[in-house]
């Protein structure tokens, strides 16, 4: 997909994070989130330098030069020290970090799009979709009122397929058929493996492991399989 109209998705989803943010209680911060050992506060600051963080690979990409998205130890420590900073403090830090990595997508020549970035292991121009799946996934870890139904069934199919795609040998083979998606997707290559079938965001929440896939079907009756951790 064309870099520039996914970021104008991350534009998008950047503003729909920051409008749940700002109708929270500043005490929030200090909460559980969905992800174990992280509060809403270690959430949003993690939202935060992740865009500074492709801010970097994008400006490396269109000088040419192999940047480092985060300086060795620095992800945790600055994840680590944010993450109890006032709320209105954090979505000011969303916002304008969101703004650098805007202005670092607006500022590529078509060129630079094809620059090879290690961080991600491929070209530039996946970048955009990279930011895009970080924020649209960490909103819903903010376990507030944002959930995998709220996701456009773009980004959820999109999602499910580099789910698939990138899918390792530790995880379990399974057909999955989305409703609505002509093509079956498959993991793994094992003979007769579990069809799942339901609504591709469901799908895509469970695989991710932001959803309990309790509306999904399995054939033949059985158990869901156990997916591989993801992300």
């Amino acid at each position: 997909m064309d870099p520039l109209v996914l970021l104008t998705d991350v534009d998008r989803a950047t503003e729909a994070l920051i409008r749940t943010a700002s109708d929270l209680d500043p005490a929030v911060v200090s909460q559980p989130s969905l992800l174990p050992g992280w509060t809403v506060g270690h959430v949003l600051t993690h939202v935060a330098r992740n865009a500074d963080a492709y801010t970097r690979l994008l400006t490396g990409a269109r000088t040419g030069t192999q940047a480092e998205a985060y300086a060795p130890g620095q992800r945790d420590a600055d994840i680590e020290a944010g993450a109890g900073r006032p709320l209105r403090e954090q979505i000011i830090d969303i916002r304008d970090s969101h703004e650098r990595f805007a202005d670092a997508g607006a500022a590529m020549p078509a060129e630079a799009w094809t620059f090879h970035l290690d961080f991600i292991r491929m070209p530039a121009a996946g970048a955009p979709w990279a930011r895009l799946r970080e924020v649209e996934v960490h909103h819903v870890d903010l376990a507030l009122s944002y959930t995998p139904a709220d996701w456009t069934d773009a980004f959820a199919l999109r999602l499910l397929r580099e789910i698939v795609t990138t899918a390792g040998p530790d995880a379990p083979p399974m057909m999955l058929r989305p409703f609505g998606i002509e093509h079956a997707l498959t993991i793994g290559d094992a003979d007769n493996p579990p069809v799942i079938g339901g609504p591709t965001k469901s799908i895509a929440a469970w695989l991710s492991g932001r959803g309990d896939g309790t509306d999904l079907t399995v054939a033949p009756d059985g158990e869901l399989p156990i997916p591989a951790r993801w992300k």
